[in-house]
């Protein structure tokens, strides 16, 4: 006798498994990683393994504490840990980053629900949180090539330097070969990773393009080269992999591209107006508390459905 076996949603034997995704975003973040070691050697390859290795200690015992399901199989830590490693210096003190994955995975993640249920990008926010605190370690930046603490020399981002003498070239700022966070400063290698994930299917290119061509032309408009604009600091590494995070922007195309407006309209505002050089972090952050609002305005209508009636 055949029964009828009820299961709920999917139904679909072949949907991309959590880790699978997250699979295919390590792969698409190691070219500009694996770049950010080049340039700035063993001192970058210990930021790394520091910030994955805290991220999966910090899931691991705050899930076990929580007496819940453990989820550090389906590599969401782990891409937690190189995006939060990938928006720090190499020149960092290496405790500093363990606070950051702190923040990361206990404060902005766990204590929220868990993968899906957190307000915000959880690497963005903890950039964000260090930035603060530690300002002089955040923006303490080694030149590419200068691999030890003993020849390291200081240097400052390309944003600050732009329209002067000593801007960096388009092809320098290409090629990762300026001073900069270790994973934000190879656009070539972002841009790789980048188009990766969209031929794969795991990210739509909505909102990296309105986010990109708002800065684009808004640069144009003010009058700054907006191509260095675009090509300095981490417009590439924010648009691609924070701002087409799964959990934290909208679903819908249309507020996809409604959120890369806002973070190249914020980013523009803070470049050329406020008193950071950088701006990604706080605009992917901004958006992200928006984002409920925005799939709200930009959801799709069912077809002859009717707007319920509000009570007086």
């Amino acid at each position: 006798m055949n029964r009828l076996i009820v299961s709920p949603s999917p139904h679909d034997e072949n949907y991309l498994k959590t880790s699978t995704i997250m699979l295919n975003v390590i792969i698409a973040l190691l070219p500009a990683y694996i770049a950010g070691c080049v340039y700035f050697g063993l001192r970058a390859v210990a930021v790394g393994a520091i910030c994955i290795g805290s991220c999966v200690l910090f899931e691991f015992l705050c899930r076990k504490l929580m007496k819940r399901e453990n989820t550090i199989a389906d590599l969401s830590a782990v891409v937690t840990g190189l995006l939060l490693a990938m928006n720090l210096p190499a020149s960092i003190p290496l405790w500093i980053p363990v606070i950051g994955s702190f923040v990361a995975i206990v404060v902005v993640k766990q204590l929220f629900g868990g993968l899906g249920q957190n307000f915000a990008n959880p690497a963005i926010t903890a950039r964000i949180v260090l930035m603060v605190s530690f300002p002089a370690a955040m923006t303490k930046w080694t030149e590419p090539f200068t691999h030890t603490d003993l020849d390291a020399i200081s240097s400052a981002t390309p944003l600050p330097l732009a329209g002067t003498d000593n801007a960096a070239s388009y092809l320098d700022l290409f090629i990762g070969k300026c001073g900069g966070c270790l994973g934000e400063t190879c656009a070539a290698a972002l841009l790789i990773g980048g188009l990766y994930l969209a031929a794969r299917r795991i990210i739509n290119l909505a909102a990296p393009l309105s986010f990109i061509g708002s800065l684009f032309i808004l640069s144009w408009i003010g009058g700054s080269d907006p191509v260095y604009q675009i090509l300095a600091g981490g417009v590439f590494i924010g648009a691609f992999f924070m701002a087409t995070d799964y959990a934290t922007t909208p679903i819908t195309t249309k507020g996809k591209i409604v959120f890369g407006l806002g973070c190249g309209i914020i980013t523009f505002v803070i470049r050329r107006f406020g008193s950071f050089p950088e701006g990604v972090s706080f605009s992917i952050l901004l958006m992200n508390v928006l984002t409920p609002y925005i799939e709200q305005l930009t959801r799709t209508k069912v077809l002859g459905a009717k707007e319920a009636e509000k009570n007086e």
